[in-house]
């Protein structure tokens, strides 16, 4: 009875098998399709920042000097001037991407480019907030900065426990009133928190750096500085930059539903080089003395890895690598 009940239900096997197959590849190549045609990145008519900004880094908790001077050298790399010469491929010619969005067509009103340069670092080693932040901590830290063409960003120690952090984010950005008024008015000024998550989830916020905690699995690459938790922390940072430069008040250029919106990083989440797929970074440089992965050469000789932008010109996630 097997032997006859096999043979017989041999060809229905088969065309069934054939038609699977046709089935998977027209999915295959509809799911390509989709990618290739990514939805627009939507303006939203609010305003940019634009003009000469400066980056002001706050520090929170202990980080040793190595650890500052990482993000530092990073923020400098940003520059596009020419004295400051970068091998290529560069930050700075990754943050090219994100001058796409001032020069849109589509725009109604041009808005001039934006340059961003290093600003003050203040430093609060003692804690003086407590080592449990919530989002009002985090303003009352920025506003420590200058607010007036400024991005403020705050940056808390692996012994720092952040509102959210690890659960729903690994950093964020935003806009608060600040003490300095303009014409009169109060006006907004635009800043980043960042946590570092050596300690607290490296499996969520310094991938591909360490084993992802959830997904697909695969080895984690060597930190191109040699520091998991602040090799990641520039990942996000980098992520929020462009986020807040074409998205500072929340009304600016971002994909889906404001509240649950993919902002210019945030859309090409987990893409670090061509042929990245969920668990694999992509296709990126190694450094050879070291073994550390990286795309972007910055200041003093650095090596960093950044994320993937969307590029507006495209309508797809744009890599440097």
């Amino acid at each position: 009875m097997a032997s006859f009940f096999a043979s017989k239900t041999a060809l229905p096997k088969l065309f069934l098998a054939l038609c699977l197959l046709q089935m998977a590849s027209a999915t295959r190549r509809l799911a390509e399709l989709v990618q290739d045609q990514s939805p627009p990145m939507k303006y939203h008519n609010g305003p940019l920042l634009s003009g000469k900004i400066s980056v002001n880094l706050i520090w929170y908790g202990r980080f040793k000097p190595s650890q500052r001077t990482i993000v530092s050298d990073f923020v400098t790399s940003l520059s596009s001037d020419p004295s400051l010469a970068q091998a290529s491929p560069s930050v700075s010619h990754w943050w090219k991407t994100v001058d796409k969005y001032y020069h849109l067509s589509s725009s109604k009103r041009r808005t001039p480019s934006l340059t961003l340069s290093p600003g003050r670092q203040v430093l609060d080693e003692s804690y003086s907030l407590g080592k449990s932040l919530t989002n009002k901590h985090l303003v009352e830290l920025a506003s420590r900065g200058e607010q007036r063409n400024a991005i403020n960003v705050v940056l808390t120690s692996s012994d720092v426990a952040v509102e959210g952090f690890c659960m729903s984010r690994c950093g964020s950005h935003d806009s608060a009133v600040g003490s300095v008024k303009v014409k009169g008015r109060s006006s907004r000024f635009a800043y980043i928190w960042v946590g570092n998550s050596e300690t607290q989830c490296p499996g969520q916020c310094a991938w591909p750096f360490h084993q992802p905690q959830y997904g697909p699995q695969s080895p984690p690459l060597v930190a191109p500085n040699g520091d998991v938790g602040v090799d990641g922390m520039v990942i996000n940072l980098a992520g929020l930059l462009a986020g807040t430069a074409t998205n500072p008040f929340s009304n600016g250029y971002y994909q889906g539903e404001a509240g649950a919106s993919l902002e210019a990083a945030s859309a090409c989440t987990g893409i670090y080089g061509n042929g990245a797929y969920p668990g694999y970074a992509g296709n990126l440089l190694v450094d050879e003395a070291t073994g550390a992965s990286y795309n972007a050469h910055g200041m003093n000789g650095r090596k960093y890895l950044v994320p993937a932008l969307y590029d507006p010109s495209t309508s797809s996630c744009s890599t440097l690598v």
